[in-house]
């Protein structure tokens, strides 16, 4: 069941505007695979653009294959032979008509024709009229940042529009499954905000089906497609693989990961930060601590089907290439509340600076844990308020029992000897799995509705 296109307002804006300009430019869409970029440039094509989807052919035959596309728009185009992309691009500019050049996989073109982005810098800064508007697609995150971003690359500095493409926010995944409340949190705490997973998860009736056919199946869509994320941005995924295998079954200090992979906690720095550029992996610090000199920093996995396929799906490949579902899925079903109360946990955070609580807006939320007068102490939700007058302290709750009352008393009791509270005005909230009226007691819809 195709999926309606969700959300990207401000992306079509931008790139309509490019594509439409007097000037000719170049713009660049980049993101992980799967989050609606071809979707997104088809959608923006208009009758005389050009859009070609590069593969992995060799370089003569997708300059072949370009040329025949742009015969379709451009009438005996494809009549003559082109032995280099220069002559091709020499070719169209020699047409002069203005014209949307939109190259989709363009690592690929890349890999065939390292030469690609000096020709494209070359006809972007020839003096005088320039027909052609580029744009450049990738889902190598690593590869188009290095086109463009990287200060000795040839295309450094000539896009007007450098768009990264991330998964949706949370709340559209109540239109796209059709889902409300704990059902909603349970998908993202799976899918998470990839459209092609929720366009394939709606084929089913529930998540657990879904699941089973789609990821724990060894012949399933997405069995596989973590290693083939890591492919599209790493020369060797190996090293990545293993630190987000470790943080995904509880190892989330860095020594300890170290300690696990039997390297100095020097020798990760690197890899974990470009895990972090890429938006797979997160650091964690007590709300309130500097970042730069936290001694206290956490990694999590930040997307929620990572952290899934982690948890679940590779520690079982063996279990699972031999069709042994049923232990697997055992074993989700024992722990998977957990799974769920910590991507609650996430979503209640990013919803607080979207919320009214106590007569007031907050900034962002925090975890916070620590050693007080009373022992050890953890706080879900910890934010400032924008006047920098009060402190938000809030507990995340995944439970079908709702008791406010005494999770509220708990709360205020424990917030007593939290040192970060001492002559502050504290403002108590709670965030449940059921939606209530109580202002202060927020649940799943509203968070929601919020992130969006």
């Amino acid at each position: 069941m195709k999926l309606s296109f969700l959300d990207r307002q401000d992306e079509q804006r931008r790139l309509e505007r490019q594509l439409r300009a007097r000037d000719s430019q170049l713009s660049v869409v980049y993101g992980r695979r799967r989050c609606g970029k071809s979707t997104l440039l088809q959608r923006l094509c208009q009758e005389g653009d050009l859009y070609f989807l590069a593969d992995q052919r060799e370089a003569r035959l997708q300059l072949q294959a370009l040329a025949t596309e742009i015969g379709r728009v451009l009438p005996g185009f494809d009549a003559a032979g082109y032995p280099s992309w220069d002559s091709l691009l020499q070719a169209l500019e020699g047409r002069g008509q203005r014209i949307n050049l939109i190259l989709d996989e363009f690592p690929y073109l890349v890999a065939t024709s390292p030469e690609l982005p000096g020709i494209v810098q070359r006809h972007l800064d020839r003096p005088g009229p320039k027909p052609i508007h580029f744009l450049l697609c990738g889902s190598s995150q690593h590869v188009m940042q290095g086109l463009v971003l990287d200060r000795s690359a040839p295309l450094y500095g000539r896009a007007e529009e450098i768009l990264k493409l991330s998964p949706l926010a949370p709340g559209w995944i109540v239109d796209a499954l059709d889902l409300q409340g704990a059902a909603a949190v349970e998908a993202w705490s799976v899918w998470g905000g990839v459209p092609r997973y929720w366009e394939l998860a709606r084929r089913y009736s529930n998540t657990r089906e879904a699941v089973r056919d789609l990821v724990l199946h060894r012949h399933g869509v997405l069995h596989d497609e973590v290693p083939g994320l890591l492919l599209d941005d790493l020369r060797s995924p190996a090293q990545a693989s293993s630190l987000l295998g470790l943080v995904g079954v509880g190892c989330h200090r860095l020594s300890e990961i170290a300690a696990r992979m039997g390297k100095p906690a020097g020798a990760l720095t690197r890899p974990i930060h470009n895990l972090i550029d890429l938006g797979y992996l997160e650091k964690e610090h007590p709300f309130g601590e500097n970042e730069q000199n936290s001694k206290r920093t956490l990694y999590h996995i930040a997307d929620p089907f990572l952290a899934f396929w982690y948890r679940y799906v590779l520690p079982a490949r063996t279990l699972l290439q031999r069709d042994l579902l049923a232990p697997v899925e055992a074993t989700i079903e024992q722990s998977f509340p957990q799974h769920v109360a910590a991507a609650w946990e996430q979503l209640a955070r990013a919803s607080v600076p979207w919320l009214e609580l106590g007569g007031r807006r907050w900034g962002p939320a925090a975890r916070w844990w620590g050693t007080t007068k009373d022992g050890p102490r953890e706080f879900d939700v910890v934010a400032e308020s924008l006047d920098g007058e009060a402190v938000l302290v809030g507990e995340v709750k995944w439970s079908t029992r709702m008791e406010a009352d005494r999770w509220r008393a708990d709360l205020q009791s424990r917030a007593a000897s939290a040192p970060f509270l001492r002559g502050r005005k504290v403002v108590y909230a709670l965030w449940v799995k059921g939606d209530q009226d109580a202002e202060d007691v927020v649940g799943p819809d509203r968070v929601l509705e919020l992130l969006r």
